[in-house]
């Protein structure tokens, strides 16, 4: 049964009103019953006046609702188990929890049929296109394929429709490319420019080639670089030939459509009405890679546009060390959701900003810098101190982190001139990037551009509970059939 309880702040001055107009009403019946006074108010004594006594009513009423609406000292009783529910409203765990069902949380069902799906689809179109064996004087695909990025290391978070494919290459037979770390027109020790040997004698025989891939740096030594452009361009070229032979073959399943867009190849997969249960149309993006050696992969980087400039990417080295990390935890390890809530942190946190400012909050805390600082936590703290209980203690710390580094301006990744004290002994970098320089994540953002995410970042934590109330993120998806069923059941 419902108790009501009486709210006195609004009882005490309707009542005061009340009794006012009942004073109001006597006075006016009073008018013309009464015998009039000389001097004074029918029906009313001398000096009294009506309006004075409603005036004294009123105030000893108004006194009375504050007096009685002023909370009284509790009394002490005994204190709450601990079960006992707070008065005071949810906690912070309890908050993060709900939080993490409702809207970070990802179907297993949706998202493992999205990548099955994709698997699929991708392996077929780059077997289309597979060469095998090295070309004489172009680039070619090898045909297979490396998945990378959240989706694939479980800690995707809102959207099971985005994922990100590493295509491997094949260099002309005879080539040889030699990495040059820390050059020109970029100060970055992590990137660095492939370029052939001085003199090279393939690039003479092969002018066709050298006129369409290769930037000359060096003229007075004949080096040449390798132009990241160029790659993408006949990247973009050889996945649409590889549409066309296929498109027939998926016809009745999906409706593929390829978009290269700000330097990166997108390729869509909108499926038909009974191919995929969950209706999600896809986006994945092709990441053109050249192999380095050990499963590293040399990719261009997309900050430095029309510069030829690399990157190195160990894809097998991060999933070596996620598989040992998690095998040293406890089994129900809070590890994958602490990253998880932190870029439902980052996400809630940005949601105001403007174009620019919202631009650099999504690259400076982007999902792979976040997952830097998270790894070097992991490598950091005890395996007992990942508990399912301690995930708000594990979020603080990673938050507080990435504001360290914030605050310091600096990122170290952690292959790339890291700490090599940090990563357990079988891990082995590659021979091509083993004596970089540290390399900084934020190297290329400045001091006040820095201090503004700091300080967004600690508000976005100290006022958590008001983001996730006011701006709740949508699971948004580009689904364009009937919802599946399997994820309301989840």
């Amino acid at each position: 049964m419902v108790a009501y309880t009486l709210n006195l702040r609004v009882f005490w001055p309707l009542a005061a009103a009340a009794a006012l107009a009942t004073l109001l009403l006597l006075y006016a019946s009073s008018l013309g019953d009464s015998p009039s006074v000389p001097g004074g108010c029918p029906g009313w004594a001398p000096g009294v006046t009506p309006l004075g006594l409603a005036l004294g009513l009123a105030i000893l009423l108004l006194l009375a609702g504050c007096r009685s609406s002023r909370p009284w000292p509790a009394r002490p009783g005994p204190p709450p188990g601990p079960g006992a529910p707070s008065r005071a409203g949810p906690g912070r765990k309890e908050l993060l929890e709900d939080f993490y069902e409702r809207h970070v949380r990802l179907s297993p069902h949706v998202l493992g049929h999205s990548k099955a799906h994709v698997a699929e689809l991708v392996g077929e179109l780059l077997r289309a296109g597979r060469a095998h064996a090295p070309p004489e004087a172009s680039l070619a695909l090898r045909g297979d394929f490396v998945q990378i990025g959240s989706s694939y290391e479980e800690h995707k978070v809102a959207r099971p429709d985005c994922f990100d494919i590493l295509v491997p290459l094949r260099l002309p037979r005879g080539l040889k490319l030699e990495p040059h770390f820390g050059e020109p027109p970029v100060s970055d020790p992590a990137l660095c420019s492939l370029e052939t040997p001085r003199r090279s004698e393939w690039a003479r025989r092969h002018r066709a080639f050298t006129d369409t891939f290769l930037v000359v740096e060096r003229v007075e030594n004949q080096a040449y670089r390798l132009a990241t452009g160029a790659v993408l361009r006949w990247f973009y070229s050889a996945v649409q030939r590889c549409m066309s032979a296929v498109r027939f073959r998926f016809e009745q399943r999906c409706v593929l459509g390829l978009a290269l867009q700000d330097d990166r190849v997108i390729l869509r997969l909108t499926p038909r009405s009974d191919y995929v249960c969950c209706h999600i149309s896809m986006s994945v993006r092709l990441i053109p890679a050249l192999p380095a050696g050990d499963g590293a992969h040399w990719v261009a980087a997309s900050m430095c546009a029309g510069t030829p400039l690399w990157t190195a990417y160990l894809p097998r080295q991060e999933q070596r060390l996620l598989g040992w990390l998690k095998g040293r935890l406890p089994p129900a390890s809070c590890h994958l959701k602490c990253l998880q809530m932190a870029k439902a942190v980052r996400d809630l946190g940005g949601q105001v900003l403007g174009s620019r400012d919202g631009d650099d909050w999504r690259l400076i805390l982007s999902s792979y810098s976040l997952k830097m600082a998270w790894l070097r936590l992991l490598l950091t703290t005890p395996p007992e101190a990942w508990e399912e209980g301690r995930l708000v203690e594990r979020l603080e710390d990673l938050l507080r982190c990435v504001r360290d580094g914030l605050q310091r301006r600096s990122l170290a990744h952690l292959f790339l001139g890291g700490d090599a004290t940090l990563l357990p002994d079988f891990l082995s970098v590659p021979r091509p990037v083993r004596g970089t320089a540290p390399s900084d994540l934020w190297a290329r953002f400045s001091p006040a551009t820095l201090d503004l995410v700091s300080a967004r970042l600690a508000y976005s934590w100290t006022n958590l509970h008001r983001l996730i109330r006011l701006g709740r993120p949508q699971r948004t998806s580009s689904s364009g059939g009937v919802p599946c069923k399997h994820v309301d059941s989840e």
